[in-house]
């Protein structure tokens, strides 16, 4: 069985995990920072698996999976932090492709 949840139970999720700390959410320029960091880490596992640079034998064994995930946990506590309802982001972001890029890319042949 899935675990399924919409992004506002899991935006509601991280923020009841890191409203039990008192120091509660990094602030903006921290969060940065830390998405930043996030993302290489990210990038190295892609150029592990797809591009030229392996791993050498010292280095962690980690998943673009496990690495996608602290991605966007950092990015669920950006947007907490901001107030930013990550599902109404994107939904305009979705709207906005589908409306003035519309006819931007090639389609497929149906």
């Amino acid at each position: 069985m899935k675990n399924e949840a919409t992004m506002q139970q899991l935006q509601k999720r991280v923020d009841d995990y890191i409203g039990q700390f008192k120091e509660g959410y990094f602030p903006p320029f921290e969060l940065i920072a830390r998405l930043t960091e996030e993302l290489g880490e990210l990038s190295r596992e892609v150029q592990d698996v797809y591009g030229q640079k392996k791993k050498k034998a010292t280095e962690d064994v980690n998943s673009i999976e496990e690495e996608l995930g602290d991605f966007f946990f950092v990015l669920v506590c950006f947007a907490n932090s901001q107030g930013i309802k990550l599902d109404e982001a994107l939904l305009r972001v979705i709207h906005k492709f589908e409306t003035r890029d519309k006819d931007r890319w090639t389609r497929k042949e149906e």
